[in-house]
């Protein structure tokens, strides 16, 4: 038995990174998964593989911009078409950017909380009415260990992963009464390719991350699928409203050696 076997649940930014594992991980442990990105060809490719390596049914995938409140309408009807409803979420889309904040032009910063922060408040508000419908589940929000602290050249970043953690909180107190529970993942450095743009030296980055991170290396997404599995599972069934740091130690201080 699966730990999410008869659970449907909506992973956004599920065509890579964090979000592809998400969705392996979930359908391995017995979930039907919807696939939401605006990636389609990935998309539709991981889809199409999970549903031929663990059985017909098991994963779709549909168009989502999460910024566009007619996406999420969309994206939730076709979820609960194909598979009767929705009772997960993971708010995993997201964009990161590398700028200094006076450098930073105004619309760079509201796309980015468009994508972060609008997009995470919109899944809650579309998704929640369906999770209560099924009789109650969970919802995953991705905020980021700079949502709990700040770091230089990625104000606009750490703003909005800041503003997640407020609706986490608030969603999690009422969304309580029906049955559905709240957390988030706050995860440091991970080997993606939001982590990694294009003009980033692998090897230099490498460096940095064994002398800024105590236990020495870059995360794997496949170790945020894992908590984020926890999170979805009955594993946590009395956890609602937390923050979960995943980073190598990286908040936990300065280390001199």
């Amino acid at each position: 038995m699966g730990k999410l076997d008869g659970r449907v649940v909506l992973i956004t930014g599920a065509a890579r990174g964090q979000g592809e594992q998400e969705a392996r991980l979930f359908a391995g442990e017995g979930a039907r998964v919807v696939l939401a990105d605006v990636l389609d060809g990935p998309g539709e490719a991981l889809a199409k593989e999970l549903g031929e390596g663990l059985g017909e049914g098991r994963a779709a995938y549909v168009h989502l911009d999460v910024t566009r409140e007619e996406d999420w309408a969309a994206a939730v009807a076709a979820a609960r078409e194909r598979f009767g409803k929705i009772d997960g979420l993971v708010n995993n889309a997201g964009v990161l950017r590398f700028n200094e904040l006076l450098s930073t032009p105004l619309e760079e910063f509201q796309a980015i909380v468009s994508v972060n922060q609008t997009g995470c408040f919109l899944g809650i508000k579309a998704v929640a009415p369906e999770i209560a419908a099924a009789g109650g589940g969970t919802i995953v929000n991705t905020a980021s260990y700079t949502g709990l602290t700040g770091m230089a050249g990625v104000g606009a970043y750490a703003a909005s992963k800041h503003a997640v953690l407020g609706l986490t909180r608030v969603a999690a107190l009422e969304l309580a009464a029906k049955g559905i529970r709240v957390n988030a993942v706050c995860p440091g450095a991970i080997d993606t390719p939001m982590s990694n743009p294009e003009g980033v030296d692998p090897a230099a980055a490498g460096a940095l991350y064994r002398t800024l991170v105590p236990l020495g290396r870059i995360g794997r997404p496949e170790e945020v699928a894992a908590l984020a599995l926890f999170l979805t599972s009955d594993d946590s069934s009395y956890v609602t409203g937390q923050p979960f740091v995943i980073d190598g130690g990286w908040l936990a201080g300065v280390s001199l050696f």
